[in-house]
Formats: C-alpha cells, sequence, structure tokens
C-alpha cells in the first residue's frame, strides 16, 4: 500500500491510496509502472490536469494547398473530398484556395498551390512552355448558361453592352465568347468584357444593373431565374458538349518527387466522385451547405449537372483532341494538338483500379 497526491484542475490536492500486490520476484521499476498507471486512470476519470503520463503524439499531416477557379459546382469532387473526410482519410491535410485562372498558373510553377482545378487554364501554360500535367478531367463538359437582364430578351439586343467573366482566357470566358459568336454577335467588336469575380458575384452585378451579361453556372443560373427572373440565351453544353472545365494539374516536378502525395490526392477525389454518383441526397446537401443554396435548388444543380461530369476522371484521346482544337480556336493557338502531351492518365488509371472503379 502507498500514498500519491493528485492535483485536481481546480488546484485542490487529494491523497489517494494505492494497493499493489507483488510477488517476491517483482521488481521496484514494475512497482512504480503500476502505480503511474493507476494514478493515471484515477486522475483522467477526476479530470486531473497535473498528472503527466506518457503519450504518443500523433503526427501531423502533410498539407496540400489545391486551387479552384470559382465558387461552383464544377470543383464539386474537392469540395465533397473536404466535406467527407476523403483527403484525411488518405492522409492529407488539404487547403482548398479560390484562385483566378489569370494567377493560378504562376501561383502552381512557384510551389504556393500544389495543384489546380482547371484544364483549359492548365492546357493554355502548358501551350506557352509551362511544366504541367492534367492528370484527371472530371467536369468533361462545360456548365455554364448564358443569362441577361430581363429587358434584354434577345442576343440583337446585346450591342455595346457588358458582359462579365472570372478572369480573361478561363473556361467561362471562352464559353460565353463562343455563345454570343452563336448568337450571331462579333463578342470581340460588341461586347465589353470586365472581371467581375466569381460567378456569384457576377449574379448580384446584373441584378444591380452594374453589367448586362453574365455566364454563370449551377446554382448561381437557378437563383437568376427563378429568383431575379433573369432570361437565359444559351446553354454551353447545347454548343460544345465535349469541351473540359475541371480536372487535377500539377507540376512535372511535383509528379515526380511527389508521386505519391499526388496519387493521394487523385484516390481522395476518385472516392468524391464515386460519393457524386452514386448518391444523388448526401451530394446535394455538400452542395447547399458549400454553396450556401437551398436543398432544392441544390438538388436540381446536381440533376442538371451530373451528365457533364466523368464517372472515372479519365476522357478519350478523340475528346481530347476535339477540345484542344475548339479551345486552339478560340484562343488563337496555332498549335493546339501539341498540348496532347499535357494529359497524362497513368495514375488515375491506377488509382480507379485499385478503387475497383471502371
Amino acid at each position: 500500500m502507498s500514498e500519491v497526491t493528485v492535483e485536481l484542475g481546480s488546484g485542490e490536492k487529494i491523497p489517494i491510496i494505492v494497493f499493489t500486490r507483488l510477488t517476491s520476484g517483482d521488481l521496484a521499476a514494475r512497482k512504480s509502472m503500476r502505480v503511474e498507471a493507476i494514478i493515471f486512470c484515477i486522475g483522467f476519470v477526476l479530470g486531473v490536469v497535473a498528472v503527466k503520463p506518457i503519450l504518443v503524439r500523433a503526427q501531423s499531416l502533410p498539407k496540400v494547398v489545391i486551387g479552384y477557379p470559382a465558387r461552383s459546382i464544377a470543383s464539386i469532387q474537392l469540395f465533397i473530398a473536404q466535406e467527407k473526410g476523403f483527403f484525411r482519410e488518405e492522409g492529407l491535410e488539404a487547403q482548398l484556395n479560390q484562385v483566378r485562372a489569370d494567377a493560378a498558373i504562376a501561383a502552381v510553377l512557384t510551389g504556393e498551390l500544389f495543384a489546380y482545378d482547371s484544364v483549359g487554364t492548365s492546357v493554355r501554360a502548358f501551350q506557352k512552355g509551362a511544366p504541367i500535367k492534367i492528370l484527371a478531367v472530371n467536369l468533361q463538359s462545360p456548365l455554364f448558361w448564358l443569362v441577361t437582364r430581363p429587358e434584354l430578351k434577345s442576343f440583337s439586343e446585346l450591342k455595346g453592352k457588358v458582359m462579365a467573366t472570372t478572369s480573361f482566357g478561363g473556361v467561362q470566358h471562352l464559353a460565353g465568347l463562343r455563345m454570343l459568336r452563336r448568337g450571331g454577335l462579333n463578342p470581340e467588336e460588341e461586347i465589353t468584357v470586365i472581371l467581375a469575380g466569381d460567378t456569384a458575384t457576377q449574379l448580384q452585378s446584373i441584378v444591380n444593373g452594374a453589367i448586362h451579361i453574365a455566364v454563370l453556372s449551377p446554382p448561381t443560373v437557378i437563383l437568376a431565374r427563378d429568383k431575379f427572373k433573369l432570361n437565359v440565351l444559351a446553354n454551353a453544353l447545347d454548343e460544345f458538349p465535349s469541351f473540359f472545365q475541371s480536372g487535377l494539374a500539377v507540376t512535372d516536378k511535383s509528379l515526380s518527387s511527389q508521386k505519391d502525395l499526388v496519387k493521394r490526392i487523385l484516390r481522395a477525389r476518385a472516392k468524391a466522385n464515386r460519393f457524386f454518383f452514386e448518391t444523388e441526397s448526401d451530394a446535394s446537401e455538400v452542395l447547399a451547405k458549400v454553396l450556401k443554396v437551398d436543398l432544392p435548388v441544390a438538388r436540381e444543380s446536381y440533376r442538371i449537372s451530373r451528365n457533364a461530369f466523368s464517372t472515372s476522371g479519365i476522357v478519350s484521346q478523340k475528346q481530347i483532341e476535339e477540345f484542344l482544337k475548339m479551345d486552339g480556336e478560340l484562343a488563337k493557338i496555332p498549335d493546339p494538338l501539341r498540348a496532347t502531351a499535357a494529359f497524362d492518365f497513368s495514375l488515375q488509371h491506377e488509382v480507379n483500379n485499385e478503387l475497383g472503379m471502371k
């Protein structure tokens, strides 16, 4: 029998009688270990703070910063992976940062961002010599609708008006230009394009009359149509169904020197993509939470967007070539097909096989 003193969180000290029964062969060290164990258990129950048991600290998870161009359904795999713990399941602490397309590639090349969630921006950076690889394509068709103010009901009424975009040269910008051309306009001469933040900010700008045209994605386009009675004149899905929007791009250096880290990001995204396709209600709840909209709006956003996503994160060579030709035409790139070398789905194939995904 021995007596020890335990200090409570309040500062009060109380004596504890500890009974230990030792055989003749027990060592003193064994007795000490048993006493410490008993003191810790008693202290844990009583809320003791002064007892100092030996604890094993969990190692901190490696942190990766992943950029995305706009807070919309286009980057839903990132949001699901974060909300449902798929990044942590893969041993990662992921930080998701919204970064404009025109600033994102510089951030990736300097290491400020580890990866970026935009295919179009990454392809055009590759065309300019950036050492970048696109490892997955998730949103294989652009989710953009051309929206105008209530008094502007036709394309002919848009001459001389102002259109907003998130970034010059991004998929949203190019999709808007193409829809305007299909409507019979020459946007380079007849439309003024300005930077006006993400789609939510653009919606507020068009409602307030600061701009006349916006290129919106779900759920913002649903709010524009139903709540603010704006006109929807065109849908990018109908104009060019194989125009890639979101995916995962990293530098060649990261792919070669931190391949395991890259693969874990792909695994987390693949799990999120499977979750997206298999659980409409749960995926809609994530959308509602992240994009701050009502559940019915999130559910409709899910339903009108679902078929635009790739189930595997992989697209065919034919789709890549069609995309590059169209992108080259819009961005006036002389040899667009050279960017086929920017796509490398080998790691995504490995991940899909490991997860039993087709």
